[in-house]
């Protein structure tokens, strides 16, 4: 679908003007080239609106149906991608009430009646925001799938957990990855909190104070699967919090994605060496033959710049408006636009990355217990058999430096090294694998291999049980966006 440019048209607010438009103001003025994107949703709330117009007998049911049945001729051109805006048009609604008077003639000036483009277009934005927050949260779901197959296909992998990306105790791989599905699961949560507050019917808002006719604004809200109605008007046409929590839900959605980049990017490093990323999934170098580079993750890390861009824009832009509507309100529309395309495209490729690696088992093991990542468990016997802990951290803080400085590791330690280091070591050694070391983690949350387990077998689960919520949703509001739709009963 596009917008091109034409000789202009009569405008939805010329009334009041003596002459046209100068073409910069025109140009200047126009959403038309992006607020195309909701051409449906325009489509299926005005025919929701006319509905309840003749229902209510504020227009003659007649008229009501020509309109509607004009609307669905418009919906049909969309389908067919036969349907042109233009630049003249200005916008979304006015190119479609300007395509509905070609059809059905002058009866289309009924349309409007009870309604502004205030809170029309408030109304389309929800509607189309509803159906991009479900698609996030079934990429993000995606996602989570992902991270539970790869923590299913390597159950009991050791790999060094990192603070400060230094070595810091061994854990299993699956818990790793299982502490991104935690993170997920909030961002599902964040986008299904973003969800309820968007599904608010605003129509019926009119410009800003109401309309003075007998409106039926809970029909309009049934037929169009709204929850709610708006409880006021001023509020539902100048409202843009439901841009900005989906901003936000993505935005940190974004980030979560970038920390697994980075991670990824660093265990396909030559340094780590903890996974071989897939060839299908994998650039090389225009002048070094050897590279193979991680660029899937680098550019998914990249891109979460521009979707805090996107919140930070928006941030700015509604922080000075007064109540109610103002045209500053049009910025709204691009950022949330790029921010759901971004997200979605990041979505759609880092999931089969993930599941088309190879981790490597035996580095990851090696690496686990270098750098005396063992050094906690050789405290916690000692703090286990009576030492104090800050005594027992002292202990094993000296014995680190004077293995480092004789280049050697826990496990060239002999007996009677063990012995002099602490007299409890002469009976029994601290644990020295890291088996051991991940095994005695055995608290709710930790990372002992049957904790972990369970807890990958409830996250299956969830994201099960997520998903046959999602089916619902999606359902839902595939027939609310059906040129079949009828409404929540017969409208006629």
């Amino acid at each position: 679908m596009s917008a091109e440019i034409r000789e202009g048209s009569a405008k939805a607010w010329g009334g009041r003007f003596a002459s046209t438009p100068d073409k910069r103001l025109e140009a200047f003025n126009a959403s038309v080239n992006f607020d195309v994107r909701f051409i449906r949703e325009d489509l299926r709330g005005s025919v929701a609106h006319v509905r309840m117009l003749g229902r209510q007998g504020i227009i003659p049911v007649e008229d009501a149906k020509t309109i509607e049945d004009g609307l669905w001729l418009i919906w049909d051109e969309v389908e067919a991608e036969t349907f042109r805006l233009t630049i003249a048009d200005e916008d979304v609604h006015t190119g479609a009430e300007r395509r509905l008077r070609e059809i059905i003639g002058p009866v289309t000036g009924k349309l409007h009646t009870g309604r502004s483009r205030n809170d029309q277009v408030g109304n389309d934005f929800r509607l189309w925001t509803k159906d991009a927050l479900l698609r996030m949260i079934s990429g993000t779901l995606d996602l989570m799938d992902a991270l539970l197959e790869v923590a299913g296909n390597y159950p009991d992998a050791i790999m060094p957990g990192y603070t400060h990306l230094q070595r810091a105790q061994p854990v299993l791989l699956a818990h790793h990855l299982l502490a991104y599905v935690e993170m997920l699961t909030r961002d599902v949560d964040r986008l299904k909190g973003a969800l309820r507050r968007t599904d608010v019917l605003v129509l019926g808002s009119a410009a800003m104070a109401g309309a003075t006719y007998p409106l039926d604004r809970e029909f309009v809200a049934r037929d169009l699967g709204f929850a709610a109605i708006s409880r006021n008007s001023m509020d539902g046409v100048s409202d843009r919090d439901f841009v900005l929590d989906a901003l936000s839900a993505g935005a940190i959605l974004m980030m979560h994605i970038s920390r697994l980049s980075e991670e990824i990017i660093f265990w396909s490093s030559g340094e780590a060496k903890f996974l071989s990323l897939s060839d299908a999934f994998s650039t090389g170098s225009s002048i070094m033959p050897q590279k193979k580079n991680a660029d899937v993750a680098e550019l998914a890390r990249g891109k979460t710049g521009r979707v805090y861009g996107n919140l930070m824009g928006m941030l700015t832009v509604t922080k000075g408006t007064p109540l109610t509507y103002n045209k500053d309100f049009q910025e709204d529309k691009e950022g949330l636009f790029d921010t759901v395309d971004t997200c979605l495209i990041v979505l759609d490729v880092v999931p089969p990355m993930l599941t088309t690696a190879t981790f490597k088992t035996d580095r990851m093991l090696e690496a686990a217990i270098a750098d005396f990542s063992l050094a906690t468990d050789v405290a916690d016997h000692l703090a286990r058999n009576g030492v104090p802990f800050r005594e027992a951290h002292e202990v094993v803080g000296k014995l680190v430096g004077l293995c480092a400085s004789r280049g050697i590791s826990f496990s060239d330690l002999t007996d009677g090294e063990w012995a002099d280091v602490h007299p409890l070591f002469a009976k029994q050694k601290p644990p020295l694998t890291a088996l051991e070391s991940v095994s005695a983690r055995d608290v709710p949350g930790g990372t002992a291999p049957n904790r972990v387990h369970a807890a990958h077998a409830e996250a299956v689960k969830r994201a099960a049980e997520e998903r046959v919520w999602l089916r619902h949703e999606q359902k839902r509001l595939a027939n609310v966006m059906s040129r079949n739709s009828t409404g929540p009963e017969e409208a006629w």
